[in-house]
């Protein structure tokens, strides 16, 4: 059973960094199933019932006492984790990933799968990061895999490669959309689309929105922008619809954060905090909490599946 933390307010910035008080309502969560990364379906099985995620990027920086704080949340917190991206600052090199990321965070060795973000490729062809972390970043070197998370389809994506309608990734998660055809799906990839954070959208992930979208995924998890972020349901045009995706924002993981730079349409909370996203990945439905440093829970919630 997961530790249980006090219910206290975080702050969810607005615009011009005006803070909103959002009181936060504790979720549950179990003992996860244990899935296995791989190129397809078939490798990554995990048990059925509830299974709990934790979920963070932008998290390996030398200067920043970000990543030791978040690893100090995530002791207290069961489950698999899910690091979307940015790992180990500023050139995903040997030396980053030796010397910011595996002081606080290379203890959950065996707990976590990856996708590499753009800093993993600052190195050519983003090799150290495929070394690092080998089969938990997906077994043929795409940077793109799926795994099995209780009864949760789970695709890893990698925004850093084409995918685009047609590209070899997006026929990938069309494939796995097809054969595996779970009652709730999350996908996780680095750079959001939508974001209200100073790096912008990031348009080149449209077309796999979009393909998630049509095939009824429920949850998009990134990184990049370094702040917490949660979208209502929304389209890949970004019309709000409850058949829509919700997409999480989690660049908290422990470099150096950023504010805002407006506030996103359908944008429903944000907070520049250190911090991890816990998903309970329940058969038919979810909840979220977003857990700051050292243990605070904010923004949360529960959702059923489509």
């Amino acid at each position: 059973m997961a530790a249980a933390f006090p219910r206290l307010p975080i702050p969810l910035l607005a615009a011009g960094s005006t803070a909103v008080w959002m009181m936060a309502c504790s979720g549950s969560s179990r003992s996860p199933a244990t899935p296995t990364p791989g190129g397809g379906v078939g490798a990554g099985q995990g048990g059925s019932g509830t299974a709990s995620v934790i979920v963070a990027a932008d998290i390996g920086m030398c200067d920043s006492p970000g990543p030791e704080a978040t690893a100090l949340v995530v002791d207290r917190l069961p489950g698999r984790l899910l690091l979307a991206g940015d790992i180990a600052y500023m050139h995903g090199s040997t030396e980053n990933f030796q010397r910011c990321f595996e002081p606080s965070w290379g203890r959950f060795r065996g707990r976590w799968h990856a996708v590499p973000g753009n800093h993993e490729y600052q190195s050519p062809h983003a090799a150290p990061y495929f070394e690092y972390f080998g089969d938990a970043a997906g077994a043929d070197g795409t940077g793109y895999y799926s795994l099995r998370v209780g009864d949760w389809h789970v695709l890893m994506l990698n925004s850093n490669v084409p995918a685009e309608r047609g590209s070899p990734q997006w026929d990938f998660a069309r494939r796995e959309l097809e054969i595996e055809r779970r009652p709730c799906t999350l996908a996780v990839w680095h750079h959001p689309l939508f974001t209200s954070g100073p790096n912008g959208p990031n348009p080149f992930m449209r077309d796999m929105f979009a393909l998630l979208d049509a095939a009824g995924v429920d949850v998009v998890a990134n990184g990049h922008d370094h702040l917490y972020e949660r979208f209502a349901r929304q389209t890949a045009d970004g019309r709000t619809s409850e058949r829509g995706i919700r997409q999480f924002t989690v660049g908290t993981g422990g470099a150096r954060l950023y504010q805002p730079a407006g506030i996103a349409p359908n944008s429903e909370a944000r907070a520049s905090r250190f911090g991890v996203l816990r998903l309970s990945l329940e058969p038919t439905s979810f909840r979220w909490e977003f857990v700051a440093a050292p243990g605070e829970t904010g923004d949360a919630g529960f959702e059923l599946c489509h």
